[in-house]
Formats: C-alpha cells, structure tokens, sequence
C-alpha cells in the first residue's frame, strides 16, 4: 500500500505542519514573499467555514459591505495607538500611474480607520445605531516569518465594524461577537478553546479591551483564533463619530471590531491532523463521504453511483472515487491525508456479499455494514466524529493546562509546551518579566480562582488569573 511520506509530528512539529499543508494540496507559497496561493481543497475549506461564520454573523443584525484597499495615510494617523501599533507592518504605495502620490497609501492592514470616516458620515442620529457591518476581504501585514496560514504578508479574513450609543452597548456587542467565535470554533471546528480578555501588552492597538479565543495546538503551542475589541470613545473622537440623542443632545458614539481569518485554517490542522495527514470536522469537510470504487465492473459503478445519491440526498457532500486505473491503496492513502472524515470502500466482493465496508478518519476503524444501510451509517458517523474531535480537543486543553505559582517553576517548564493558570498583580513590569527568558506571553485573562494570593512575578496581591504560554 502507498505510504504518505510525513515527517512524523513528534520528530518535528513545524515539519510535519508544512507537509500537511503541501502534501494535503492545501496551500503554497506565492511569487511574494510571505504571500500565500490557496489550492482548491484548502480554499473549499474556507469557503464552508466562510458560510457558517456569515451565517451566524448576520444573525446579529450585521450587513456585508465592501470597502476600499488602498488608505490614505492620513487616516491611519488620526488615532495615534492604532498606527504605531500597525506601523511596522504597513505596505505603503507611494507611485501610481508613474507619478510620485501626493499622499501615500497604505495597502489594508484592517479597516478600521477608512470605515470610521465613513461612520462618521453615515451616523446622525441615535435613530441610526446601532451601525453594524461586516467586510469579507484580504489584509496586508509584512510578516517577516511566514508561515502558510498562521503568518503571513497578505492573508483572507472577516472583520466586522459596529456603532453603538452608549459604552454599554458596544461592551455587550464586544461579548456578544467572542460567544459567536466561540461557539463557531466549538460547533464546526470541533476546537475546545479558552475565552478570556487580553492584557494591556496584547491588547489591539486603539482599543479599550480586547477578547480573544486560545486554542492549544498538539505541539504545546497557543494560537489566538480570533479577536473582539471594545474601542470605547477611540476611534469616535478621532473621527469625530456623533449622533444627536432623543434628547437633542449631540454624544460621541462607541465603537467596536472584531475579526477571524484562514489562521483558522492552520489551527485545524495543528489541533486534529495526526502522522497520516489532515483530519477534517465534518462540518468543514469539502467531501464528507467519499465513496472509494474498486473495480470497473458496470454492477459496482452502478451501485457506487446509488450510494452516492441516498448520501446527497440525506444533505451529505459525497463523492465517488472512481478512479480504477490508480491503486487502491494510493488513493486510500490520498483521502486519509485529505482528512476526508469517512470513507466507504466497495467493490466486487463487498457487493456479492451485501455489505459496505466503512472507515472513520479519525480512529482509522474499519466496520462492515450492510449494502443497504451503507448510506445511513455514514451520516451517523459524522456526528459522532464531529462530538469525538471536539470532546478529544477539550480533554488535551485541559490536560495540558496547569497551574503554577513558582517562577522557576514556569521558566522550567514553559518549553515542553502547555498552557499554565497563573496569578498575576497586572503591572507592566510584571508582564514584561513573563517573557523574560521564556518566551510566553499572557494569552488572556480568565474568570477563574488564581491559584495563589500573590503575583507569579512580583509577590504583589494577585488581581487576576491569566493563562501563559508560547504562541505561535
């Protein structure tokens, strides 16, 4: 039978991550530096989680708007966190047309600047709040470590803009959109991930709060899967946001953003693919069934093409392989490392026999079932896969996750990779000793019990519980 050839995942992570990724058809690099070519497969990935993530966004009352790529510099510059913030990783177009630009534009690092301008023309009054809008587009940051999905230059992503009256109201929006993430990362990424507020060293350059989702990666690691930021009066006061209220009375509004992107894509992978390749949540799975022919007798194409059509028309995205002039262990072999959740195998002696033969790509388990309930035990399958990733995700989480109140300790232990529950006095002294020598940052701060009345850092009366790591 053909082998994937895989650097093993406990041999070296990062090398086994960037063969799933070519191997996989996923992704390659593009002609640019940092820039990223999403193959077919990968980009019927996004496109499904795309679906879900719009469905469940204009559920809260947003709407879809386009907005342009090219800002000119001057608006970045009207909210003085937010450019210093992004400054290092801005393109900046300075010709067009052969001619030198009387002002550079910055190529779309996030909106927020050209669709507060705008805010700031479309508000009036509180009879238009709230404002809410939400943009599918591509972003330009300058990484300079790249990394196929997780890192780089310009990349796909949601970003969503809202306008709210009072404080309040863009605090609960700023909640409402990290429960949205949350419960899309659970549902349909079957990834348990840990909610929590970031510190002022992480927060989002301009905002008040930032919220985020950590997901722990199988090599120990933490990736941040998307962001909701509270700015408060920020972005209003530089760009002059306000609306008159019932009483007469002309207030600055409040602003939110939030925001996911195909970073999600590499956190499926880090989170559930294994040696043999990628392995798909159901829910994301461009095929869910593939239906793998063996043979070309007419009786087995046809009863390959039946199964299919029960398999569609129970709301399945099923496929047939009927690719008989290759082997049957090359594309046994091809589909596991697709991460295609089941597959059913049939041929001659399957058909003479009655019965199916299916495997779950998550335990690699074979079972037997019976021809005419071939269809129906499939698609029972894919809950159970969908429950048992997620139910396999929360358990390494939580496993992995340890509280520490000895510095040493943590300096000790932060490599061999894991989460750790700390308490911490919330100075910026101390956060900056944190990543002192061991490269782990505050990935959020949680609503639990600190694990010791005073600061992993500094002694001080503890006044929060964070959760550290190393992140990717």
């Amino acid at each position: 039978m053909a082998k994937a050839v895989l650097t093993p995942q406990a041999e070296n992570f990062p090398a086994w991550y960037q063969d799933i990724v070519a191997r996989a058809e996923l992704a390659e690099n593009g002609p640019a530096r940092g820039s990223m070519v999403i193959r077919p497969w990968g980009y019927a990935i996004w496109e499904l989680m795309q679906a879900d993530m719009d469905r469940r966004i204009k559920a809260t009352g947003a709407q879809n708007v386009a907005f342009p790529m090219l800002i000119p510099m001057s608006y970045l510059e009207k909210e003085k966190q937010h450019v210093e913030g992004f400054s290092p990783e801005l393109a900046v177009v300075t010709h067009g047309g052969g001619q030198e630009l009387t002002e550079p534009l910055v190529v779309r690092p996030t909106s927020e600047t050209v669709i507060n301008h705008y805010f700031s023309r479309w508000v009036q009054s509180h009879r238009d709040l709230p404002l809410m809008v939400n943009l599918w587009n591509n972003v330009v940051r300058w990484e300079l470590r790249p990394r196929l999905f997780l890192r780089t230059t310009e990349f796909l992503w949601q970003e969503g803009h809202t306008v709210h009256a009072t404080l309040e109201d863009a605090a609960e929006e700023t909640r409402r959109m990290l429960e949205v993430y949350r419960r899309f990362m659970q549902e349909s990424l079957a990834i348990s991930v840990a909610v929590g507020e970031k510190s002022p060293g992480e927060r989002f350059a301009g905002a008040d709060h930032t919220f985020t989702c950590e997901a722990l990666m199988r090599d120990g690691k933490a990736l941040q899967m998307g962001t909701s930021h509270d700015m408060g009066h920020n972005f209003a006061r530089a760009f002059d946001i306000h609306y008159l209220d019932a009483s007469g009375e002309r207030r600055h509004a409040a602003t939110t953003s939030w925001g996911t992107s195909t970073r999600m894509i590499g956190g499926v992978i880090m989170v559930h693919g294994d040696d043999h390749g990628l392995c798909l949540p159901p829910t994301i799975a461009p095929h869910q069934v593939v239906v793998v022919q063996l043979g070309d007798e007419g009786e087995v194409a046809a009863a390959a093409g039946r199964l299919e059509a029960e398999l569609r028309s129970a709301g399945v995205r099923a496929h047939v392989d009927a690719r008989t002039h290759t082997s049957f262990g090359r594309r046994s072999v091809e589909w596991e490392l697709k991460g295609v959740p089941v597959r059913i195998e049939l041929g001659a002696r399957e058909l003479a026999a009655g019965t199916a033969t299916l495997v779950r790509r998550d335990t690699r388990g074979k079972v037997g079932v019976p021809l005419d309930g071939a269809a129906r035990a499939a698609t029972g399958l894919l809950d159970e896969i969908q429950a048992a990733l997620l139910a396999r995700s929360r358990a390494f989480r939580e496993e992995h996750t340890h509280p520490v109140t000895d510095m040493d300790e943590f300096t000790r232990r932060v490599g061999d990779g894991g989460l750790f529950l700390a308490a911490w006095s919330g100075t910026e002294e101390s956060e900056k000793a944190l990543g002192e020598g061991t490269g782990a940052t505050i990935r959020c701060i949680v609503d639990a019990e600190p694990p010791a009345p005073t600061c992993l850092v500094t002694g001080l009366p503890a006044r929060h519980t964070v959760l550290l790591g190393r992140a990717y």
